[in-house]
């Protein structure tokens, strides 16, 4: 029995040997290069917004009696307690690219008065700090109070404006473009929440032309 017992033991298979994947080991130098790269990223986005809180500690206030006289073909709007002197124009985006939108052209302007419209982006965004900083002319417009000076260059002359009225408006508040019967210049920007949020509006009295 025990012969018959071993004659009818079948062989065993041989055990397949488990194949092991082999260990890939990461420098350490790797992960280091990886955090710092996030940081310099990380910093330099966090550059990008605040630039237009950082500039004022770089720039002054601007001295009206030290402006280049004005130029027929280069209207400006200049407020000399943020520092801001850009052109405006009548071309929307492009006009908005390089300084300021004059609205309504056919609503008012300098010389022969009317509401006198302007709006410039408050804060855009850009790949450089200096480029932010530029494409945010109106970013402290919050900081502007009644009494103020504001110059605006039109057509080779330069008029003088004192600020009357600072509130704030829904996004659908469009009648502070409306025509005025008195002569008035109009600012206006984007809350810093974005253009859904509302807008930040200063009203400013024509004073008459200035001197330059």
């Amino acid at each position: 029995m025990l012969a018959m017992n071993k004659a009818k033991r079948q062989p065993s298979a041989p055990r397949r040997s488990r194949m092991r994947m082999p260990r890939i080991s990461i420098p350490n130098w790797i992960f280091g290069t990886i955090a710092v790269l996030f940081l310099l990223v990380g910093g330099y986005l966090l550059l990008l917004t605040t630039s237009p809180i950082i500039a004022p500690h770089f720039t002054k206030p601007i001295t009206v009696a030290t402006l280049a006289k004005p130029e027929a073909k280069d209207n400006r709007i200049i407020i000399p307690k943020i520092g801001v002197n850009i052109p405006y124009g009548t071309n929307g985006k492009l006009a908005l690219d390089r300084g300021a939108w004059w609205r309504y052209p056919d609503h008012g302007n300098p010389e022969k008065g009317g509401n006198f419209v302007v709006a410039a982006h408050r804060f855009s965004i850009q790949p450089t700090p200096g480029g932010t900083v530029e494409k945010s002319p109106f970013f402290h417009i919050d900081k502007l109070a009644l009494g103020d000076q504001i110059l605006a260059d039109y057509q080779g002359k330069r008029y003088n404006y004192k600020i009357t009225k600072k509130f704030d408006v829904k996004p659908t508040s469009v009648e502070i473009e409306a025509p005025t019967e008195d002569a008035r210049l109009t600012l206006y920007s984007c809350d810093l929440g974005g253009a859904k949020t509302g807008r930040v509006v200063i009203v400013a009295e024509k004073q008459g032309e200035a001197a330059s």
